[in-house]
């Protein structure tokens, strides 16, 4: 929006063509979305406070979190509504690929909303049931991979490129592009989702994923950069990278008011929409292998929940007793369980993320 507005004024006044340089819009939108999220954060949490939306806490978790009982949750909307002003207003709004990335965040956040709201005003402990998370999320998903597909220009714009070597990777059908949309998208989205069970846990590892994302998008959608660096050249992709300084922002902000003891939870309504926002970038990147490494704290903590559940399940049907593989899941709860504080959990698992995020980045040119 205001990029079409410094294209006008800037027939008047060159100094307006300033805008016309993404990384400024990107840095400028991440500043817009921190600034949003600062201003309104506060009212939000005593607002929601007030109307005793606080989150429910299960009686078999850590009795160390009996006292987070009540805190305001839903909090999640301020990052998606922060996300969306932010992006409208510094990204290029003729770009599609600005637009799949934001309905598709604003969409899943749907979701996760209609869920969160069941469960804290309705008192409804199931809120959404599985099935129906499922289905509107494979929804959203689906309708996310064919429209990627029947917009991919060139055969590059659907391989699944493999980290690390140069000229591997592997053409797909459409079958095979919109299945691999569909579980990078839906998977990141519950992979996030199922993080976010510790104070600040889910929302710092996003930001980091998210700037390396952002330089990713830049890349990808810089004819000169991406032929030096050997990754697919997709027009128009770069425009991302203000979507993606906008989560970063907006998660830095959040983390403000998430950070132990946090003041305010983000509820599913902003851990599933962020995780399908990271999901739905790297697919148009593509970078769904490296996405796959740098949320590797996301991708063990979902898979620690699939391994708890199918071992307990297994066990039980044949042995009469169901039997665990860890002491709780998801793994941060293990952790905690084996006597490692909050904290330590939390801080230990964004070094981790760093350090995976940094081995990502060098997938630019470690080839």
């Amino acid at each position: 929006m205001l990029l079409a507005l410094a294209h006008w004024l800037a027939q008047d006044i060159r100094l307006f063509n300033v805008l016309n340089y993404l990384t400024l819009r990107a840095v400028l939108a991440a500043m817009t979305a921190l600034f949003i999220s600062f201003m309104v954060g506060p009212s939000m949490i005593r607002k929601l406070a007030a109307m005793k939306i606080g989150q429910s806490v299960r009686d078999d978790g850590p009795q160390t979190h009996l006292v987070k009982a009540g805190t305001p949750t839903m909090g999640g909307a301020l990052i998606l509504t922060s996300i969306a002003i932010t992006t409208l207003l510094w990204g290029d709004l003729r770009n599609a690929y600005i637009w799949v990335a934001l309905l598709t965040t604003l969409g899943v956040g749907a979701i996760g909303w209609v869920d969160d709201y069941r469960k804290v005003v309705h008192r409804n402990p199931k809120g959404l049931s599985a099935k129906a998370k499922m289905f509107w999320q494979s929804l959203i998903a689906l309708a996310a991979g064919i429209y990627l597909w029947q917009h991919a220009s060139l055969p590059a714009h659907t391989e699944l490129i493999v980290p690390f070597f140069k000229f591997v990777a592997l053409p797909l059908s459409a079958l095979g592009f919109i299945v691999v949309t569909y579980l990078v998208i839906v998977g990141s989205s519950n992979a996030v989702n199922l993080t976010d069970g510790l104070d600040g846990l889910a929302i710092m590892p996003t930001v980091m994923v998210a700037g390396a994302l952002a330089i990713f998008s830049y890349v990808a959608g810089h004819a000169v950069f991406s032929k030096y660096l050997g990754v697919p050249y997709i027009p128009g992709a770069g425009e991302l990278a203000v979507f993606c300084a906008s989560i970063a922002g907006a998660g830095l902000a959040f983390l403000w008011f998430n950070a132990y003891p946090a003041e305010v939870f983000m509820g599913d309504v902003g851990a599933l929409a962020l995780g399908a926002a990271l999901g739905v970038v790297a697919v148009i990147v593509r970078q769904e292998l490296v996405l796959f490494i740098m949320g590797g704290v996301f991708v063990v903590e979902a898979v620690s929940v699939m391994l708890q559940v199918s071992y307990f399940k297994y066990t039980k049907k044949r042995y009469g007793e169901g039997k665990r593989i860890l002491l709780m899941a998801p793994l941060h709860h293990h952790f905690e369980q084996k006597g490692w504080k909050e904290t330590q959990v939390v801080v230990r698992f964004w070094i981790i993320t760093m350090l995976l995020v940094l081995l990502g980045l060098a997938t630019l040119k470690l080839r």
